[in-house]
């Protein structure tokens, strides 16, 4: 991706973007979900063209995992 600060927007900008929450978006940031995520002073400043990648697992692999492997009634 190009470093070039003028590709860089706020947090609350990318959020929005993304239809987001912003306290959602820096959450991500502060677990490193981000490569281009940086702060500049006191505010985080994210690359407007990083894709916002959910990682969640919606597969359905996890459901009911407790019956399985958890104590039978």
């Amino acid at each position: 991706m190009n470093d070039s600060i003028e590709n860089y927007i706020s947090l609350a900008e990318y959020a929005k973007m993304h239809g987001k929450e912003s306290s959602t978006v820096r959450q991500k940031v502060l677990r490193g979900g981000f490569k281009t995520a940086r702060k500049i002073g006191r505010n985080w400043m994210i690359d407007k063209n990083e894709p916002y990648v959910d990682e969640r697992i919606t597969s359905g692999k996890y459901v009911n995992w407790r019956d399985k492997y958890g104590k039978k009634k």
